[in-house]
């Protein structure tokens, strides 16, 4: 039996999911029988943040897209594994940038989402400069949050997630902004009728996966 072109797509992506976390639970295994507790503990932690789509599923009943859930295991893979434990961040100066700026469209968008919905359903009455300026908010806020989250580490653990301290801070919620100014100024113009880009094929799964969310709105 053939397959439609979406139903192989998401096979592939279902596929590079597993990979990536079978490399994490070799990694586990590997430090643990060197005994090296700190790969093993970001490890495990970057294990566990993959899942967290599914317990949002499971638990609240909304159903999300297989690429934001991939997009999801991708950024813990790159940023806790390869960035911490292979040591990307200090092999390519871009590579926390470029996560963090991945990171705050994908933030962006999720806070867009969240506003998207509320307002559609009528629980909130927000114009779309405002959906903008949470979507703007909502990822910045999360950004901020995991770099008090690096701090953290540093701190209290003797992590050096932070590398070159306030300058490393700063440029990581730079970038951050930046992408989540990305976000926002798309869904503005998405709202507003504009063009749509990429947000079309996304909502529309959305849509699709949550018709009860929607309540059969024409949107």
């Amino acid at each position: 039996m053939l397959f439609k072109k979406e139903e192989w797509g998401e096979k592939i992506q279902l596929v590079i999911s597993f990979l990536l976390r079978a490399t994490l639970l070799v990694g586990m295994t590997s430090a643990a029988d060197k005994g090296n507790w700190l790969t093993l503990f970001m490890a495990t932690f970057a294990l566990l943040l993959t899942f967290l789509p599914s317990l949002i599923e499971r638990n609240y009943k909304i159903y999300l897209p297989i690429e934001f859930e991939l997009a999801v295991t991708l950024f813990v893979y790159s940023s806790l594994f390869l960035g911490e434990v292979h040591q990307y961040y200090t092999k390519f100066w871009w590579w926390d940038l470029f996560l963090h700026s991945f990171a705050g469209l994908t933030f962006g968008f999720i806070g867009f989402l969240i506003m998207y919905v509320l307002h559609y359903e009528r629980k909130v009455a927000a114009s779309p400069i405002l959906i903008a300026l949470f979507s703007f908010c909502f990822a910045v806020a999360i950004g901020s949050i995991w770099e008090i989250f690096e701090f953290s580490m540093d701190h209290f653990l003797g992590f050096n997630m932070q590398k070159s301290g306030l300058m490393d801070t700063m440029a990581d919620m730079i970038v951050n902004s930046g992408g989540a100014l990305l976000t926002a100024t798309i869904g503005y113009f998405y709202v507003k009728g504009g063009p749509r880009l990429l947000f079309d094929r996304f909502l529309n799964r959305f849509i699709e996966k949550n018709p009860r969310l929607f309540k059969g709105r024409n949107l």
